[in-house]
């Protein structure tokens, strides 16, 4: 046995597995240009320390190394389990494992500034788009963003009347066993990091309700004269996917100087768009607590969504602005002159705030004893479009009332046993993000619409408990719509029927409904801040 000096110990053939998979990271890193060669004893002796591991494999002096992977899960799997067999983790579980794994691959990451000044170096020589497009590179091949659990999400396209939606079902963020949700529990409470997204997280070893982000790098950049920080997602929904955020651990609130720093983002990123979610619970993201905003290099439905009714301002003569023909009420707005389009954009803003219009439901406030409650805000998204700069304000409403108890303008009831979360930013722009508990649920319903008794029978005993249960009547409605089916069939039917209920969704986050009555009070809201309709374009 190999004894380490706290007692850790590995038997002769994990110590040779352990010390030929640390050479093959090593090799994996200096190929994908993490590392210089001139780092890899330095790092090897680390990773051997780590383990402990009296020295490297018999090969390690070897120029030549058999064939590197694009992706390093099969090598630290390797790695996790000769650690579990030596005793460095305690068991086999996935949160563990995602704590080591992080460590080991942030010893072989450059140190913040490192990737800073190459980060500077591309962009000087090479432009900003190819910078981003490296260090996105970079955190793929650090396993900061997890390919091998993205790749697990489901996706397919539901065509709708507003256009081809882009659906997903996320299955790349691992679900806790019931023992690490008990063994978190059991934590004494930490407020270091202060939130997921805080500075402090970078090099972070993680605990058992935290992750480890040892291999986590940001980018220091200036926003409309502030201090923001860029990095990537590690769950990606779509291509580049980043998050931006303050450097403060400020609460998200959206004034003029959002607009601001939205517009000055795409002038440095052109190729990103860039979008805040509302800064209201219930119409706002899952972190209220810590401002930021996501982008990306992605085109979202919402962009190829086309212009239904134009208008044009006095005051803004080289602005243009309509209602997008999308589900929720969307005004866009476009302009070569983004301090013109920042005037704008504040201006429709602080008029929406203070809109109320009985005839559809919308109550910018309501009083509660002596407390008034602002219920109006936006989801602001900006990117360019050639020598353009072009806006998306969707307008948003957080109140409840009886009927409604989780918001009005919010996914109603009977698509909760599909979807129940917040209409966030991303999914504002037709990319849906469903709960992975769904996978299994469209695979044990698919078989029961191929066998129409076997149903009957299953559907007499659900339980309560049972994850059919909260599909009971939507079965029942599908069997009766379209009857019994092949598994193929009832397969492509389960998931339009799902893509149905988004835009459905959708339709119930907005504001001002896509039908006459809808279009009319969103034209009212229009004129109330001095719009006129004009005839469009025939080429738009």
């Amino acid at each position: 046995m190999a004894q380490g000096v706290e007692g850790l110990a590995l038997s002769q053939i994990s110590v040779e597995r352990a010390s030929f998979a640390i050479e093959a990271l090593i090799r994996y890193a200096v190929h994908h240009e993490m590392m210089a060669p001139l780092d890899m004893p330095y790092v090897r002796n680390q990773l051997l320390e780590l383990f402990h591991i009296s020295e490297p494999c018999s090969a390690y002096r070897e120029e030549q190394w058999e064939a590197i992977p694009e992706e390093p899960h099969h090598i630290l799997e390797e790695l996790l389990d000769c650690a579990y067999e030596s005793g460095l983790i305690p068991d086999r579980t996935v949160t563990q494992r995602d704590l080591l794994d992080a460590r080991i691959m942030g010893m072989l990451m450059p140190r913040p500034s490192e990737l800073q000044n190459r980060f500077q170096r591309v962009q000087e020589a090479e432009g900003i788009e190819r910078a981003t497009a490296d260090f996105y590179r970079i955190n793929q091949k650090c396993n900061y963003i997890r390919t091998d659990r993205v790749r697990n999400n489901e996706y397919w396209l539901h065509r709708s009347e507003f256009g081809e939606m882009e659906m997903t079902i996320n299955l790349s963020k691992p679900e806790k066993s019931p023992q690490e949700i008990a063994l978190a529990a059991q934590l004494t409470a930490s407020h270091y990091p202060e939130c997921l997204l805080c500075a402090d997280n970078v090099g972070y070893a993680g605990r058992l309700d935290h992750p480890a982000r040892q291999n986590l790098r940001i980018l220091p950049i200036k926003l409309n004269g502030e201090d923001w920080y860029f990095q990537y997602s590690p769950y990606v929904y779509y291509n580049e996917h980043s998050i931006i955020f303050h450097k403060e651990h400020f609460p998200m609130k959206l004034t003029r100087n959002t607009f601001a720093r939205l517009l000055d983002f795409t002038e440095q990123f052109p190729h990103y768009f860039i979008g805040s979610n509302a800064d209201l619970p219930i119409v706002g993201g899952s972190i209220l607590s810590h401002d930021h905003f996501q982008a990306g290099k992605h085109t979202f439905p919402i962009e190829r969504a086309p212009i239904d009714v134009q208008f044009v301002h006095p005051a803004y003569p080289g602005i243009t602005v309509g209602i997008v023909r999308w589900p929720m009420s969307v005004l866009r707005l476009q302009s070569e002159q983004p301090d013109v389009l920042l005037q704008c954009a504040d201006e429709l803003y602080e008029q929406w705030k203070g809109y109320s219009d009985e005839s559809v439901g919308v109550a910018a406030i309501t009083n509660h004893g002596d407390k008034s409650i602002r219920h109006n805000t936006i989801t602001p998204i900006v990117r360019r479009r050639g020598s353009l700069f072009e806006m998306d304000l969707v307008l948003r409403n957080n109140r409840t009332d009886e009927a409604h108890p989780e918001g009005i303008f919010h996914p109603h009831r009977e698509h909760h046993h599909i979807k129940r979360e917040n209409i966030g930013l991303i999914e504002v722009m037709g990319l849906a993000i469903l709960p992975g508990r769904l996978k299994q649920d469209i695979e044990r319903i698919t078989m029961l619409l191929s066998d129409h008794g076997q149903w009957e029978e299953a559907r007499s005993q659900l339980q309560e408990t049972d994850s059919l249960y909260p599909h009971r009547a939507w079965v029942d409605q599908l069997l009766d719509q379209y009857g019994i089916m092949a598994a193929d069939k009832a397969k492509q039917v389960i998931l339009h029927e799902i893509g149905n209920k988004f835009v459905s969704i959708l339709w119930q986050a907005g504001v001002f409904k896509n039908d006459a009555q809808g279009r009319d009070a969103f034209c009212r809201f229009a004129a109330a801040c001095g719009y006129q309709r004009v005839e469009i374009p025939s080429a738009m």
